[in-house]
């Protein structure tokens, strides 16, 4: 198979040195105008209703009117086709949360700063929740006050960018300010009341929960700012900086277990006196600091050199499960009353960029080199080691891990005059190289061991820390991988009405093998109120190095016998043994059909998709019976009991639309309005899921993706989003209303008697703004304004009390959040 498309990459390698070699090149000019687009084009002056395939632009004045400063959040409210659900007790994903366009994973989308890939965060989610098995790009490290604007293409874009443009592309285009200024001080906090579902006390039992809670909290302070400043007489250096400080939300339930041993057959005091809202069900805390520049400046002629650089350090607190004080995992001489344990991630992100243009002839050039490095360090807190007894630590370092890129581009542009053609053909040819690292430490001995206390049953007790043990030696990985990609890209108005483009890319990745891409787009306008535009293509996403590398361990006890359970890499023997092999690209084919249309002052975009996605890099089950326990012991692996591990396998076919109407009004005295309509309707269906012959052979045979997977994938995101705003300014005034109406999500269990069903709501956030002067605002405003929660779990999905709702739930499940910012320009 690598050597399968070797002549087709020489032929793309030898049309790009033709083309330099021929002919001399020339720069590109670019427009400033806020609706140009760079996304998906490589044509200097598309606007986003000119595209062959649709892009929204996002302004950093949209992205201001949200109580949110979180990019994801501000985003996910802004497009409909884009989601961000926000689960809890779910470790590392409370801290680094993904988000989803079009339905698909958080992993098949690009994510572009300035129109270079931005590196991915080294965390991957394992836990039940959207995006399980994906390591994605963490927005939320780009501080909103550098962003000018943020262009989304709602298409696939393969063969135009690589790996991971399945399901569209995310461009945050920077600011390039040489004067002004703007200082942001934001303040907010969840003020809210939910309802409670609690099951009933224990025979005999005589305490009793409320019904409803208030609850005030989440308390949240951001101060920004962003500064531009002259370099030379063109150049520019734009800084910004942010500081955040969010207090924890919780969101737990009434818990009505026994908590205590009896005393002389009955209930001890202290049940009647313990806080029995013992959980952490909410958002983490959280203190961040981040600090972004971008630099530009023309040295001669045509030459411009540009780079950015920027950091993050995120502190962050969340919890896990309550421990009562009476569970064999707790040491009650430590902790009496149970415990809470906390996990404490310290993320680390930094990333820098250095490029330049310039003109050859009728060319223009284009070079950069992009850094970056996102790393992750697990503290956990409030915990213990049960196996080792009274003299266990509470605070324990649990290890990490961390992923670099590092990213080379060449890409070169010009048009050629081509006789019968109704504009110049552009031409765009290039090469990518990337060179991808991951690392994985292990945590103190005291995280992980097993220090040889048996429990009062004969049974040991548990190995680690509790909530998160450490990661092992054995764990310890360093891992790396290079990729090169070349590829060709045309386009051109083959009559006056008729825009057609084509792109191919090849790359080569020393893991796995090679990919090539194609895609073919087009536009036809009817007239100058109408048009129809439509795209195939294929693409793929390579398996990242975080699926290909993580591994962890944990010993539990089956019979006071100790039992291995590995999430394994795909090359462990272990995991050989079970089937699996090692990951390939997923491979995708894209159909988009839609229509632009103008009625002044209306504009209205229609766009149906298809999406087919072959061999979906999933995570597997906790492989855990007896039967696979006994299949491992047979194979020579002595002490393990089984786990999971990431295959590829997972079929399936994505179809939905995209509506968005705009409609822009000035009503005179009455001022000025601008409103939005705009709707996604989506559907997944999964057709094939992964099998192994070794486990397909035991009895019972296990299953490697069961039900709740399957239907996370169908049915875990709302089946439509519709989103109806309007802005209106007045002087001094402005005020900003929005409904968002988030369709029907099902909460999928282990039976389909344990399905529950997330009912469509609709959430209205209110923002009003009053200028003081020309450089004072103050903007006061609610998000979820009418305290909007979805359906509380009933007892029986809802065990222990600690979640109350669920993580399927896509607009959170924080409730009202009111909030204050002021701003000032300078």
């Amino acid at each position: 198979m690598q050597q399968r498309f070797v002549p087709q990459k020489s032929v793309l390698a030898l049309s790009i040195a033709t083309l330099f070699a021929g002919t001399p090149l020339l720069a590109q000019s670019q427009d400033s105008t806020a609706t140009v687009v760079v996304t998906g084009t490589r044509v200097a002056n598309r606007t986003a209703l000119d595209t062959a395939s649709p892009v929204d632009i996002i302004s950093a004045d949209t992205l201001k009117t949200t109580g949110s400063t979180e990019l994801n959040q501000a985003l996910s409210v802004a497009l409909p086709s884009l989601n961000f659900p926000r689960p809890t007790l779910t470790d590392g994903t409370d801290t680094v949360r993904p988000a989803t366009l079009r339905g698909m994973a958080p992993d098949q989308s690009l994510v572009l700063v300035n129109s270079k890939r931005r590196h991915t965060s080294s965390l991957v989610n394992l836990n039940g929740s959207i995006g399980r098995g994906s390591a994605a790009v963490d927005l939320n490290t780009v501080p909103s006050a550098i962003v000018k604007s943020i262009e989304v293409l709602r298409d696939g874009a393969a063969a135009q960018y690589g790996s991971d443009a399945i399901s569209g592309v995310v461009n945050v285009r920077l600011r390039t300010d040489r004067t002004g200024g703007e200082g942001t001080i934001t303040y907010g906090a969840h003020i809210s009341e939910y309802d409670l579902l609690n099951a009933a006390p224990p025979a005999g039992a005589t305490w009793t929960g409320p019904n409803s809670r208030k609850r005030t909290d989440g308390q949240t302070t951001t101060v920004s700012a962003w500064k531009g400043l002259p370099l030379g007489e063109t150049g520019y250096i734009t800084i910004a900086a942010e500081y955040k400080d969010q207090n924890h939300t919780e969101r737990s339930g009434y818990d009505m277990r026994q908590l205590y041993a009896k005393v002389n057959g009955a209930y001890d005091p202290r049940e009647l006196t313990i806080n029995r809202f013992d959980a952490w069900y909410g958002d983490p805390e959280m203190q961040q600091k981040t600090v972004f520049v971008n630099v530009g400046n023309n040295l001669s002629g045509d030459v411009k050199v540009y780079g950015w650089s920027s950091y993050q350090l995120r502190d962050a607190r969340s919890a896990g499960y309550f421990r009562m004080p009476q569970d064999s995992r707790n040491v009650q001489s430590i902790y009496p009353n149970g415990f809470l344990p906390i996990i404490a991630p310290t993320v680390e992100d930094f990333s820098a960029a250095a490029g330049m243009t310039w003109a050859l002839g009728d060319w223009d050039l284009d070079t950069s080199l992009v850094y970056g490095q996102n790393g992750m360090n697990y503290d956990v807190q409030n915990t213990l080691n049960a196996s080792i007894g009274p003299a266990s630590k509470t605070n324990f370092d649990a290890g990490g891990f961390s992923y670099n890129q590092l990213v080379y581009n060449l890409t070169g542009v010009r048009k050629f005059d081509v006789g019968g053609l109704a504009s110049p053909l552009n031409v765009a040819v290039g090469t990518e190289a990337r060179r991808e690292g991951y690392e994985l430490h292990a945590g103190e001995p005291d995280s992980w061991r097993n220090g040889g206390v048996i429990l009062p049953s004969g049974v040991p007790a548990a190995s680690g820390a509790q909530v998160f043990p450490g990661f092992r030696p054995a764990n310890a990985s360093h891992k790396s991988r290079t990729a090169i990609g070349v590829f060709v890209d045309v386009e051109a108005n083959i009559t006056d009405k008729l825009l057609a483009s084509a792109a191919i890319r090849e790359e080569h990745y020393n893991d796995f093998g090679n990919n090539l891409s194609g895609k073919l787009a087009g536009r036809y306008d009817f007239t100058k109120n109408f048009a129809l535009r439509g795209a195939v293509q294929n693409g793929f996403r390579a398996p990242s190095l975080q699926q290909q590398s993580f591994t962890s361990t944990s010993t539990n006890f089956v019979n006071g016998i100790p039992y291995e359970i590995t999430t394994f890499t795909p090359n462990d023997p272990v995991a050989v043994a079970l089937g699996a092999k090692p990951l390939k690209a997923e491979k995708s084919t894209n159909f988009s059909l839609g229509a632009v249309m103008r009625f002044a002052p209306v504009s209205l975009t229609v766009d149906a998709y298809r999406i087919n996605v072959r061999d979906r890099i999933v995570l597997s089950e906790n492989l855990l019976s007896t039967a696979v326990r006994n299949y491992i012991v047979s194979q020579g692996f002595i002490g393990v009991g089984g786990g999971r591990f990431f295959i590829n396998g997972v079929d399936t076919k994505t179809e939905g639309v995209d509506i968005v109407a705009s409609m822009p009004w000035n009503a005179g005295a009455a001022g000025r309005f601008d409103f939005t309509l705009a709707g996604n309707f989506n559907h997944t269906d999964v057709t094939k899921v992964p099998t192994t012959a070794q486990l397909a052979a035991l009895n019972p045979a296990p299953v490697l993706f069961d039900r709740v997977n399957v239907l996370t994938l169908e049915k875990g995101q709302p089946k439509n989003k519709i989103t109806a705003s309007v802005n209106w300014k007045l002087n001094q005034w402005g005020v900003t209303a929005r409904a968002t109406r988030y369709g029907e999500v099902l909460s999928p269990g282990t039976t389909e008697a344990f399905d529950f069903t997330l009912k469509a709501k609709t959430i209205v956030d209110l923002e009003a703004r009053y200028a003081f002067t020309r450089q004072f605002s103050l903007a006061v405003g609610a998000d979820n304004l009418f305290d909007q929660y979805s359906e509380t779990l009933p007892p029986a999905l809802n065990t222990t009390s600690n979640t109350p709702f669920s993580n399927y739930t896509p607009f959170g499940n924080n409730g009202r959040y009111v909030y204050a910012r002021a701003n000032y320009s300078f």
